[in-house]
């Protein structure tokens, strides 16, 4: 039986006629039939609608997604660029670029149902990998960027200690995790764990405040480039959530890549680093009054005995930092990567991602919230606008987040929505973009953009 509203209650008496209503049942139950009819339809429609979304953007992604593998050449093994020959960033092998992109190679694969494709995903890579770790310094640190030209663009490496440029993103165990699993076997990993380790070992040296937090050195190929919560700020300040989150679930990836090498005491201490930094997070970053997740501010010093020598210290610091309150996109990464309670999530579901206010664009999730002061949707090059704009990226950290803790009807309306706007701006334009507009979808950055992009294919 069909239930009714009293809104469609009362529709239904302008419609049917209230003399009809009152004079019998069967003009009643004829709007009832139709009214479903209608319900089915619109259904099918948007199913249709969704199947077309789907199909334009296999045939794209798939027709151009293999021009993304390079062959060996500049770069001792093969490897996967973020975009075609050609376009920007063609000739560079980034840190996390390479992990979403090859995510999203394996997706079109698997959608295509193209084995040599995969193999050949699999394949490159691996080899990018291999070209990460070719470039490792004696220190452990891996560079954020391989040129053609420079294998190490930002200096990441330089033996100057301390070194406040930031080295590579803590992605190289979730991505020799993602092959493992894709070719069923991790032993071609074996030989490069230790390089993972001392990876790893160069993070915890230089870059992990007192709080067992981790902070980028500087502003510079962050990820979210001008993200207000570390751009322009100190060097050595931000414990920023996106790094920290990173390195959780690379930790717990490369336990996992341990175990399968039977690497057990480094399985181990793996998994209590990751268990350690969860709790951290947990500790500093949820804020309870605002009930969301925050980049903290690690400066905070008591220098009384400094400034005012003599005189008794009084009663001491109890805090080591402070919540930067500014509502990044990173907010919601705690459910990407399965460090909120069940109660946070439904906090961040329901005060935060579903408010159209702030976080909920009709094109996607806003990558800085709408209410911040530096709110802006303009047009950037370097550094690149994470101020509001959407990119797939964040749309695909809360959908991931949003299926993680059982949000199955928004995190289904999340994926048709990433569908509608690729879709929508391939068929204007022939091509993906960078970032969009969140209310209107227009594009705003560059063309030819495929990277994480390719990310939709898992949506589909």
């Amino acid at each position: 039986m069909i239930n009714l509203s009293r809104r469609a209650w009362m529709n239904s008496m302008i419609v049917a006629g209230a003399s009809s209503l009152s004079s019998g049942k069967s003009s009643f139950t004829t709007w009832l039939i139709n009214a479903a009819q209608k319900r089915s339809m619109q259904s099918r429609m948007l199913v249709t609608q969704r199947e077309a979304c789907v199909d334009s953007l296999r045939k794209y992604l798939g027709a151009n997604a293999p021009k993304l593998l390079r062959p060996a050449g500049a770069l001792r093994y093969p490897s996967i660029s973020p975009s075609p020959l050609g376009g920007a960033y063609a000739t560079q092998l980034w840190d996390w670029d390479t992990l979403w992109t090859s995510r999203g190679l394996f997706g079109i694969a698997k959608a295509l149902g193209d084995d040599n494709l995969h193999q050949r995903v699999a394949d490159h890579a691996r080899g990018s990998l291999f070209n990460f770790f070719e470039a490792q310094s004696d220190q452990g640190r891996i560079p954020i960027m391989i040129d053609d030209r420079n294998s190490d663009f930002f200096g990441s490496c330089k033996k100057e200690r301390p070194n406040k440029n930031n080295q590579a993103k803590p992605v190289f165990g979730q991505l020799a995790l993602l092959i493992a699993e894709e070719l069923r076997d991790a032993t071609w990993f074996g030989p490069r764990f230790d390089q993972l380790l001392r990876f790893y070992d160069s993070w915890l040296r230089e870059n992990q405040a007192l709080e067992g937090l981790f902070v980028w050195g500087n502003d510079v190929a962050i990820g979210d480039d001008n993200d207000p919560t570390t751009f322009g700020r100190p060097f050595c300040s931000s414990a920023n959530l996106l790094l920290n989150c990173l390195f959780y679930e690379d930790l717990m990836a490369a336990a996992d890549v341990a175990r399968r090498l039977n690497r057990h005491q480094e399985e181990k201490l793996l998994s209590e680093r990751a268990i350690n930094l969860r709790r951290q997070i947990q500790k500093y970053c949820w804020d309870p009054r605002d009930r969301f997740f925050y980049t903290v501010d690690v400066q905070c010093v008591n220098r009384r005995a400094e400034l005012i020598p003599g005189v008794p210290l009084g009663m001491p610091m109890s805090w080591r930092c402070l919540p930067i309150r500014i509502q990044m996109f990173t907010g919601f990464l705690p459910m990407w990567c399965g460090i909120a309670t069940p109660q946070q999530a439904s906090d961040l579901v329901n005060l935060h991602y579903l408010n159209k206010e702030t976080f909920h664009g009709a094109s996607g999730v806003r990558s800085l919230s709408a209410r911040e002061t530096m709110y802006s949707l303009a047009t950037s090059g370097n550094p690149s606008n994470w101020l509001g704009p959407v990119w797939i990226i964040v749309n695909y950290f809360v959908w991931k987040g949003l299926q993680a803790y059982g949000f199955e009807t928004e995190a289904r309306a999340l994926a048709d929505t990433t569908l509608e706007l690729l879709a929508r701006d391939l068929a204007k334009s022939g091509t993906l973009n960078e970032y969009y507009h969140p209310d209107n979808g227009a594009p705003l950055s560059v063309k030819e953009f495929m990277d994480w992009n390719l990310l939709v294919s898992e949506m589909m």
